[in-house]
This record gives structure tokens, C-alpha cells and sequence, in this order.
């Protein structure tokens, strides 16, 4: 899970950083995204694509992340900013904001998927980085760990939808509450516009 951290450190960088998002496919709340830096040579065989492991073992290794990476930033993409310039472009900025937000800058960057990131530092895409890199599998359980927990909170503030449960994702209660009561503000209004199914009123609540 540490070759691509290797090749990195063999072609001469220092300090590396693996990147990936949670929450692309949600119909509500924010994506997050996450950059961790780990010391040269680390591993885990624990740490693992998050969608892999179940959410007590994501608790788990949130924490011993925390304590073994150099760095971890977050970034956060909200809704609003989701509807206005789409969801890829938002899980692209909330990446950048990621790593802006760690507390030792990378000289190279491991990232999740097809794209690079808008920063001045050699990258590279991997997709399924987060089966490949440690660092990015990484960055995955913080981000997912993170979205959870905002979701959690969105839950007090609007337990008819269950966000505690279904954290947003599409699933046959969350769609049959969306066509009986409508959307609340934390709703991708975006995913939603072109669906007759669902109510499309949009409730304020507070």
C-alpha cells in the first residue's frame, strides 16, 4: 500500500501527501475532503479504502491517524457551493483546501481519481488510489470520519430526514421523505431539480 509513497521518496521528494474526498454521491450535505502526510516508509495494513471497513474501524484508525501522520488537513465543499459550480468541481476544491489546510507543505501529492489538483506542486491521479496508496486510503478515513460526523450534527438539527442513519445517500427512506416533506437547506438542490418524484418544496428549518 506504500509503493507509490516509495517511488515518490525515490525520485528524490520529501514529504508526500495522499488526497481523497467523501461525499460525491450524497443527496445531501457537504463533500469532504482530506490530505494526510505520513512519515517515509510508513505503514499500516490496517488502514484501508474506507468504503472497505466497517465504521467502528474507521473510528479506530481516525484516531491512530491522527496521531501517526505528520499532517492532516480537511476541506469542506458545501452545498451551496456543490449547486453552483457541480459536484467534481467542488470535490476538486475542497482537495485543494485539503492540503492548504495542512501544517507542513507536500513537495509531491497523491490524489484519488482522474484529476490533479489547481496547486503548484508535482502530482499524481491514481485511480482507486485509495486501494494503492496508503497515504490516500488515509485521507479517505478522514474524510469520511469528518462527514459523518458533520452529517451527525445535521441530524439534531433535522432528525425527520435520519441523517444519522443514512448520512444523506440516497436510500429508499431517505427518497420516500424527500416525496412526502421536500428538501431542507442542506439538500443538493442540484441532484434533485430534474426528479418529479420528489417533493420539491424546501423547508427552512432551524
Amino acid at each position: 500500500m506504500n509503493t507509490f509513497e516509495k517511488l515518490a521518496y525515490g525520485e528524490g521528494y520529501r514529504c508526500v501527501a495522499g488526497v481523497d474526498e467523501a461525499g460525491r454521491g450524497p443527496l445531501a450535505g457537504p463533500v469532504v475532503a482530506a490530505a494526510v502526510i505520513f512519515p517515509p516508509a510508513y505503514q499500516n495494513s490496517e488502514i484501508n479504502d474506507s468504503k472497505k471497513l466497517t465504521a467502528r474501524k474507521r473510528n479506530e484508525l481516525y484516531k491512530v491517524i491522527s496521531e501517526e501522520a505528520i499532517a492532516v488537513g480537511v476541506g469542506v465543499a458545501e452545498v451551496a457551493v456543490i449547486d453552483r459550480i457541480n459536484i467534481l468541481r467542488a470535490s476538486l476544491q475542497a482537495m485543494r483546501e485539503a492540503v492548504l489546510d495542512l501544517s507542513m507543505v507536500p513537495d509531491f501529492i497523491l490524489i484519488d481519481g482522474l484529476y490533479t489538483l489547481a496547486v503548484n506542486t508535482p502530482q499524481k491521479a491514481l485511480v482507486r488510489g485509495d486501494a494503492l496508496s496508503v497515504s490516500i486510503a488515509a485521507a479517505s478515513i478522514i474524510a469520511k470520519v469528518s462527514r459523518d460526523r458533520i452529517m451527525e450534527m445535521y441530524h439534531r438539527q433535522f432528525p425527520q430526514y435520519n441523517f444519522l442513519q443514512n448520512k444523506g445517500y440516497g436510500t429508499a427512506e431517505h427518497r420516500k421523505i424527500l416525496q412526502e416533506i421536500g428538501m431542507c437547506k442542506i439538500h443538493r438542490r442540484s441532484f434533485h431539480l430534474k426528479n418529479k418524484d420528489i417533493h420539491q418544496t424546501v423547508l427552512d428549518w432551524s
